[in-house]
């Protein structure tokens, strides 16, 4: 009885510890769930701290066609822009931080609860089926003790029946074997139960012994692993947490060391010559005020405002002597022109009115400049089709010339009226005769002999889909050489008469949609096969399969040639 009461205590001491267990383990998961809940915030604290950095740097910054546009050609508004850029810069350290948060410390604890919380369920359910093993034999333990027990005292009681049976002279000899059998009987049930009960003691005895000194055991160490290992992978996360931080921390110095160098480039005394020059107004200063004499029947001249200086002489536009008017007060009158101005911008003092026309004929021959480029890039286009009419067909081009030509006239024309009021100002007025001369040789060469690539040959060319590719002048000159050599003229005489061999790969960087005839279309990503370099005309022919082939703008692929042809050369 002493030992049933022993192990029904340590029974229950033992569910008190997995009970603890329990408890315990759930409370570090908690606590992990907890911590990744605070980095989840800290990320979103991040994003948000991101991205209002952004929204204030693009706040502002200089908006297009304004007076801050305007004031960025001093030292300190570019130096605000810089520290604004940095500040952009700043923000996306930020975002950084937010998403290494994310993906090294957030996404992988999530995984790995998932992990841990599978990892206990299993432990404690072989704890408890272990538990419920050991119960069941004790169980059946003490079922076969009881039945044992009932079947001694039977076999007591039936013995005992038998011996007064046995005593008594009234009971016939049948009654007496008949109790006698009967004593017999229950004596061998009682053994029986004795040896059921013994084996089932045995049994449970050896399974005690290993739920004991095995299973549980290893149930424990199982769990205390798993919990060392949640405390290691909590340690882990921390340390990521700090070094997430400090990787950031060398472009964060470079973006402070970027707004601490923007701040030194500051020059005051070259923005207040910027402002000398930018107000600059060409006046002269006004000369002496006569001395009005008082006399009979005279009466001195009374100004507009005798209080305001900007309006004493602005009465008189001329002296009576002739010569220029000195009725202007210059340093101190208001421009009261608001709006745009006249064309020829006369509403400006003279020497703002001087950079204005400057500026202006400047951007109008930059746009003849323009106009000549894609002029030149069609000619040569139409030079091209006309040698292969495969390639299209040449009259194709010649309303897009014919619209250039006026375009160009229409530019020229603008120059010339610019350039007429800009010599005004300057005080040099010549005939109308003369008024041309004042373009650039360029464009008198140009338009001498407007089909021919000079040395100022486009820089953009213009594809067969009206979109234009970016090329150097040193390039184009080269080209422009080749194409003018008998190779050029008979590159495409062997085109298809045979297959020409792979020379290379290329990737398109761009989408092109052949339109024309003798191009082929391409989508952005696409790898296509070279078969004939740029021959100096920006066009690379590549072939997709045995029945497909054709020409695609040089600057929209990246070519990458075959060692054996030019020395595994690439380019785009």
């Amino acid at each position: 009885m002493e030992s049933g009461r022993a192990t029904l205590l340590k029974e229950q001491q033992l569910k008190d510890q997995f009970d603890n267990l329990e408890k315990h383990t759930q409370s570090g998961i908690e606590f992990v769930e907890r911590y990744s809940k605070f980095v989840k915030e800290r990320s979103d604290i991040e994003i948000s701290y991101a991205k209002q950095i952004r929204n204030l740097s693009k706040k502002y910054q200089p908006k297009k066609n304004s007076r801050e546009e305007e004031e960025n050609k001093y030292t300190s508004c570019r130096a605000f822009l810089s520290t604004l850029n940095e500040l952009n810069d700043y923000a996306g350290q930020h975002e950084v931080i937010a998403e290494n948060l994310t993906s090294q410390i957030i996404t992988e604890l999530s995984r790995y609860l998932t992990e841990l919380k599978a990892e206990r369920k299993s432990h404690f359910h072989d704890g408890r089926k272990a538990q419920q093993q050991i119960e069941s034999l004790w169980k059946q333990l003490e079922s076969s003790k009881r039945r044992f027990e009932r079947d001694c005292k039977e076999a007591d009681r039936a013995q005992q029946y038998f011996e007064r049976m046995d005593a008594d002279i009234n009971v016939t000899k049948a009654d007496v074997e008949k109790a006698r059998q009967q004593a017999q009987m229950r004596h061998q049930i009682a053994a029986d139960s004795k040896t059921e009960y013994s084996n089932y003691l045995t049994k449970f005895n050896q399974e005690q012994n290993e739920h004991y000194y095995t299973l549980i055991p290893n149930i424990f160490q199982k769990l205390q692993e798993m919990e060392e290992r949640r405390i290691e992978r909590v340690g882990v996360s921390m340390k990521t947490y700090a070094e997430v931080d400090r990787e950031v921390l060398p472009i964060v110095g470079k973006c402070l060391d970027g707004m601490t160098k923007a701040a030194e480039s500051i020059e005051p005394k070259t923005d207040s010559k910027q402002v000398v020059e930018s107000y600059k107004s060409g006046f002269e200063p006004p000369g002496d005020v006569e001395f009005e004499d008082y006399g009979p029947g005279q009466t001195m001249k009374r100004t507009v405002s005798e209080t305001s200086l900007s309006n004493s002489r602005g009465e008189a536009k001329e002296r009576p002597g002739g010569g220029k008017s000195k009725g202007k007060l210059w340093p101190f009158i208001k421009n009261k022109n608001k709006g745009s101005g006249p064309e020829d911008f006369s509403h400006l003092p003279p020497e703002q009115r001087r950079k204005k026309l400057q500026a202006k004929i400047d951007d109008i021959n930059k746009d003849i400049q323009k106009e000549m480029d894609q002029k030149d890039a069609l000619t040569k286009m139409k030079g091209v089709y006309e040698k292969n009419p495969q390639m299209g067909d040449p009259a194709s081009v010649d309303p897009r010339l014919v619209e250039m030509a006026m375009n160009i006239e229409k530019l020229q024309s603008e120059v010339h009226k610019f350039e007429g009021w800009l010599a005004e100002v300057e005080g040099r007025l010549p005939s109308r005769s003369d008024t041309p001369r004042r373009q650039s040789g360029l464009y008198e060469s140009q338009n001498s002999n407007s089909t021919m690539v000079d040395n100022n040959c486009a820089q953009d060319r213009e594809s067969p889909d009206g979109s234009y590719t970016e090329e150097q002048s040193s390039e184009t000159q080269v080209k422009v050489a080749i194409a003018n050599t008998p190779e050029f003229d008979d590159e495409f005489d062997d085109g298809d008469e045979e297959t020409l061999p792979t020379i290379g790969t290329c990737k398109a960087v761009y989408s092109f949609e052949g339109h024309n005839e003798g191009t082929i279309s391409v989508t952005e990503g696409e790898l296509l096969f070279v078969i004939e370099q740029d021959k100096g005309d920006g066009w690379t022919r590549v072939r997709r399969n045995e029945e497909e082939e054709g020409y695609v703008p040089t600057s929209y692929v990246e070519v990458f040639l075959e060692t054996n042809t030019k020395g595994a050369m690439t380019y785009i």
